[in-house]
């Protein structure tokens, strides 16, 4: 069994395909997908489907998704219906109004009741996932154990506000959840395309675009403090951008490969 994660696919839904079509999970394997399934890219709403029908899936919901349950039920609410288009929002509007109406409310309903984080422990790490990151000045429980129970705790002191849209506060600080050892739980998130983190820390692995100038993933925070392990990676590999710009990147947990396909022309 092996475990997959990718995020912010933003409509590509032809560069996901090509990028699960490398890893093929199996009925043996766990995928998550930490939410912006939607918006900018060309179809929305096969990202959806597509994400949807994966086996052993467990999707979050992101800051997009989010945009969009606001917008769709407050449809006279003009900063609701604003925030959403000026994010690429009518990408996907226009996806629902094209596809049958009981299976475009169907795909609603399942967005809004998709949780705000996950965690789960692979090859005896533990992962964090959340969209955006999580507010940072955690620190390790007091018998330096991280149980379900300790990660369930540390999810849920989190604000929704910031498990969806922190950026900045959480990839320029060190989470506080591993010791000098390097053990304790790995935040993974999206959100945040990597280009856009030589701003905010420069405690990153590797250069933020690869040898073709296209953005890739990056593991961030390993320090002395940390036994030199990174304690978050961003695996949201610039897919809004489009072509020339960014790739929808899927990461094994098992060994830390990745899988990535930059975005082509049209697609």
């Amino acid at each position: 069994m092996s475990t997959y994660v990718f995020s912010d696919v933003h409509g590509h839904r032809a560069t996901l395909d090509r990028a699960l079509e490398r890893v093929s999970p199996g009925a043996g394997d766990a995928v998550f997908c930490l939410g912006d399934m939607i918006d900018r890219g060309p179809d929305p709403v096969g990202v959806m489907r597509l994400t949807r029908s994966l086996p052993n899936v467990c999707v979050l919901k992101g800051n997009h998704e989010d945009l969009m349950l606001d917008a769709l039920d407050h449809r006279d609410d003009v900063v609701a219906q604003a925030n959403w288009a000026i994010n690429g929002g009518m990408a996907t509007l226009s996806g629902l109004q094209e596809a049958p109406e009981d299976e475009a409310s169907e795909l609603v309903g399942w967005v809004r009741g998709l949780p705000l984080s996950a965690h789960v422990e692979v090859a005896g790490r533990h992962y964090v996932m959340t969209h955006a990151g999580i507010r940072p000045g955690g620190s390790p429980p007091a018998d330096g154990a991280w149980s379900a129970a300790a990660l369930d705790a540390l999810l849920s002191a989190q604000t929704p506000d910031d498990l969806l849209w922190i950026r900045d506060e959480f990839w320029s600080v060190p989470t506080g959840l591993l010791d000098e050892r390097g053990e304790g739980p790995i935040v993974v998130a999206g959100h945040t395309p990597t280009p856009y983190l030589a701003s905010m820390t420069d405690e990153l692995d590797r250069p933020v675009r690869n040898e073709s100038g296209i953005a890739q993933m990056v593991r961030v925070g390993a320090r002395d403090a940390t036994g030199g392990v990174a304690d978050r990676w961003d695996i949201d590999s610039g897919a809004a951008g489009g072509a020339g710009f960014g790739q929808v990147t899927i990461v094994r947990l098992d060994d830390g490969e990745e899988f990535a396909e930059p975005v082509r022309d049209g697609e």
